[in-house]
């Protein structure tokens, strides 16, 4: 297996068969790597031309390799390993006709969107730069050796569209890319038929119910309009939802239909989060919109629950003259997402949307749990938009070869820093002020998903390498204020992903300036990876400043080689760039781990604590009720911790 060099110098590689083999060559490439800072590797030119990426931008994708079985079942995986020499960057970014855009890449990218058998390039409308990764040439080779034949990564990313089962502890498929289906794409038949037709007739009906609402047509028990739409759920039904929902508030187009309209969110069970929820919402001109797909979720039923009796009924009585009983309150005020009818119908509901087990809560943005309220604050066109760039970045993904495939690139980059790096955390820095909310959603989706420690079944056994990263990060440049110390000078390095945009949602340009708000933004979101990167020597500093004083050098010296990865989107933070990011961080989660070979698509981690806390809540029912324990005495700190707080919470 073969890596060619932009200069045509091919870099050999010994084939290793083995698992043992091929992670015994990664362990001693990475010790290599970490004896060279990465001043050393940014001076090779040959390595910068195969890691700055903008094959994404400038349609380098040569073949797709997506096709269809006679059976007529799927796509396929190609018998064969996957050819590295596709690696470098083709057509090569320093050609001048590579750089020539005759169209947008918004324009672009709908003529793109849909992959051809023909091998027709996706003009993604983003650049991907990776040189200030620690990685070279032959560990990227390495990595896709690994992900090829030890993992079968073409052939997990093939059965994920397939419907196979992809999620074997709960023995579920993993099929949220679905949920973006374009029926009219070359992709939409690799779903199964039902899987398609309930897509479509749920995305239906929640088109038709938003647009009802929005026009005025499905009114308040008042007869008021419903305006607001406070949207009940926890983690996976609420993050990524409003993630998306406080990027787009401020885009132009998705302020302009949203206008007059409000959404906010409902997800801690601290009564405190009820009260700032609610906060300037009229129960006259609000739908509350509860996400639970078993309607079981304890913090969200209990919020629900709080909100209709002591919020919604309670005020709503007062404005309705007679008596108006709490069905025709719930079911004109209230709609669900969730799989439970039943309950759903016993809380009074009657206006139910329907999600499937195939879709995981932290995957779920773009099915009912996501669309509803996206819907009801900005209308179809927006919705539609934020889909089908979503649904693009599904068919890269589903047809790119991995040597040219962004997430399956991302994922092995990230597995390598966290698994032979040693590299524990990540810093997400968007410089875009709109994505404020998508760190929280990433620490969700990515740690949750990959915070395992043991194999898929029926393995099940403990991972032999790290796996994992803690996810943090603030948009730039207020995070720069704030932690970015550490990052430059502290003790541990720590990997950064920046995120920015060639023009902003607000463009603010003043006649006595030569750059605009948006390129002093942007100044610093390119000048930050080089401080990490390159950092500052001792000499450099004396240089610098000769009159320093002698003890002041080193407080004023970094270490630098801090690995970061920079993804540049042309254009603003619209709904289509929402979607393409949404779904690349979604696939590159995915991606490490089948790397790891865990399974990313359950979450048994969070029941144990749920456990405990039922036992606890049962101790303090049994004081609330008769002011004492009658259990046994308290032998551990949280027991007598729990009673002082119920004798102090008590008096």
């Amino acid at each position: 297996m073969t890596v060619a060099s932009t200069k045509g110098t091919p870099v050999d590689i010994k084939m290793s068969t083995s698992r043992s083999e091929i992670l015994g060559e990664l362990r001693a490439l990475a010790a290599n790597i970490k004896k060279k800072h990465l001043r050393t590797l940014l001076e090779d030119s040959d390595r910068n031309e195969v890691l700055f990426r903008s094959n994404f931008y400038f349609l380098g994708a040569k073949e797709i390799i997506t096709q269809r079985s006679p059976q007529n079942k799927g796509p396929q995986a190609p018998e064969s390993a996957v050819e590295v020499d596709s690696v470098k960057n083709s057509p090569s970014s320093s050609s001048p006709s590579s750089k020539k855009r005759s169209t947008g890449a918004r324009g672009a990218a709908g003529a793109s969107a849909q992959p051809t058998s023909s091998g027709a390039p996706r003009n993604l409308g983003l650049v991907a730069d990776f040189t200030r990764q620690k990685v070279d040439v032959p560990i990227l080779q390495k990595l896709l050796q690994y992900a090829t034949e030890q993992c079968q990564l073409q052939t997990k990313i093939l059965g994920m569209v397939s419907g196979e089962v992809m999620n074997p502890t709960e023995n579920r498929k993993v099929l949220h890319s679905a949920l973006r289906l374009n029926p009219q794409s070359s992709s939409a038949h690799f779903y199964a038929a039902e899987v398609r037709d309930e897509v479509l007739r749920v995305r239906n009906e929640v088109r038709e119910f938003s647009e009802e609402v929005r026009s005025g047509r499905w009114v308040g028990i008042t007869g008021k309009p419903l305006t607001d739409v406070l949207s009940i759920g926890i983690g996976g039904s609420y993050l990524g939802v409003e993630f998306v929902l406080e990027a787009l508030k401020t885009e132009p187009d998705a302020a302009a239909a949203g206008r007059n309209r409000r959404t906010q969110f409902l997800a801690n069970v601290d009564p405190i989060d009820i009260k700032r929820a609610t906060a300037g919402l009229d129960p006259e001109t609000t739908l509350v919109v509860i996400c639970s797909k078993t309607f079981t979720t304890a913090e969200t039923i209990l919020n629900a629950e709080s909100v209709v009796n002591a919020w919604l009924l309670e005020k709503l009585r007062q404005k309705v003259p007679g008596n108006v009983s709490r069905d025709d309150i719930v079911s004109t005020h209230v709609v669900a997402v969730s799989t439970n009818k039943v309950l759903t119908k016993q809380f009074g509901i009657t206006k139910t949307f329907d999600f499937w087990d195939w879709v995981g809560g932290r995957f779920s943005v773009c099915s009912a749990v996501g669309l509803l309220p996206l819907s009801l604050q900005f209308g179809p066109s927006i919705v539609d938009a934020f889909l089908a760039g979503a649904n693009e970045m599904d068919e890269h993904f589903f047809s790119a070869p991995l040597p040219e495939n962004l997430p399956v690139l991302m994922g092995l980059v990230q597995f390598w820093n966290r698994s032979f790096l040693d590299l524990e955390s990540c810093a997400i820095l968007p410089y875009c002020q709109a994505l404020h909310r998508f760190t929280a959603h990433i620490q969700q989706l990515d740690m949750e998903s990959n915070g395992k420690r043991v194999t898929v079944v029926p393995k099940s056994e403990p991972v032999d390498l790290q796996t994992g990263a803690t996810y943090f990060g603030e948009p730039g440049t207020n995070a720069q204020h704030s932690f970015y110390q550490l990052l430059h000078q502290g003790t541990s390095v720590i990997p950064a992903e920046f995120i920015g945009f060639t023009e902003s949602q607000n463009a603010v340009h003043h006649q006595d300036r030569a750059l605009s708000n948006h390129d002093e933004l942007m100044a610093n979101f390119f000048a930050q990876p080089n401080a990490l990167a390159l950092g500052r020597s001792a000499e450099e500093v004396q240089k610098g400043d000769p009159q320093l004083k002698p003890e002041l050098v080193a407080h004023k010296t970094f270490p630098g080689d801090r690995p970061s990865l920079m993804l540049l989107f042309d254009g603003k933070c619209d709904a289509r760039t929402v979607g393409l990011l949404l779904a690349l961080y979604e696939h590159r989660t995915a991606v490490q781990g089948w790397l790891w070979g865990i399974n990313s698509f359950d979450q048994y981690g969070v029941e144990l604590g749920k456990v405990l806390a039922k036992g606890i809540t049962n101790t303090m029912k049994e004081f609330r009720a008769d002011k004492k324990i009658t259990s046994d005495s308290a032998t551990t700190p949280t027991d007598r911790l729990l009673r002082s707080y119920l004798h102090m919470s008590a008096i």
